[in-house]
């Protein structure tokens, strides 16, 4: 059941914990130079292949959609939550942030140089991730670039596994298995990063960001 009404139910647990949210991640980035650094890699390819729009997909309170407008993109933010969307607009009133859904975007074919899912994903279940990677694709330019950020699975042995998210049910991906639906979704992957647990991490599971490019 909880499967059957993942969008709604994430939507209404992520409209509960805002205000929290937005006060735990507001300066996330400011302890996170490997984050900073594959966010400004990001930044480059996309400038580098002519531009254009960012969509920041789970965008949340607005601290990484403000945070590629520092680097140069012409970033916007889409969130589920209503209530995150609110926040991000009260913090950055001169960026543009949507309600939506990261399965049906708003966005016409081929209209964005880049994509930005950051740990936005790990809450649609394995069976309907294709579609949305499908999505993705549908909104890229020609050449134009998707990051995508989640913590990783035990191993190749557990391509997906569900784990208590303190927000909303969520899914660790391997890797290569995430990369191999990438590339059957016509999006090559580019580079990744992977960072390890540290001792300090709640979770002791590792992070990994998937750069790709529309083929």
């Amino acid at each position: 059941m909880v499967e059957h009404n993942a969008p709604t139910a994430t939507r209404e647990a992520y409209d509960a914990a805002a205000s929290t949210y937005a006060q735990l991640f507001r300066d996330s980035l400011r302890d996170s130079p490997l984050d900073r650094a594959a966010l400004g890699v990001f930044a480059e390819a996309v400038s580098a292949h002519g531009g254009g729009q960012v969509a920041d997909l789970g965008c949340g309170p607005g601290h990484i959609t403000a945070y590629l407008n520092e680097l140069g993109l012409a970033a916007f933010g889409v969130d589920v939550s209503p209530a995150m969307i609110e926040l991000a607009r009260q913090a950055c009133p001169d960026l543009r942030f949507d309600v939506g859904s990261m399965a049906a975007l708003d966005i016409t074919d081929g209209e964005l140089g880049g994509v930005l899912s950051r740990w936005s994903i790990i809450h649609t279940p394995p069976q309907d991730v294709p579609a949305v990677l499908a999505e993705f694709h549908r909104v890229l330019a020609p050449g134009g670039h998707l990051l995508i950020g989640f913590s990783a699975s035990e191993g190749p042995s557990c391509p997906t596994q569900i784990f208590d998210h303190a927000v909303a049910p969520a899914y660790r991906w391997w890797p290569d298995h995430l990369a191999g639906l990438l590339r059957t979704a016509g999006l090559a992957e580019v580079a990744r990063m992977v960072r390890e647990p540290q001792p300090t991490d709640r979770r002791q599971f590792r992070e990994v960001h998937l750069l790709a490019r529309k083929v």
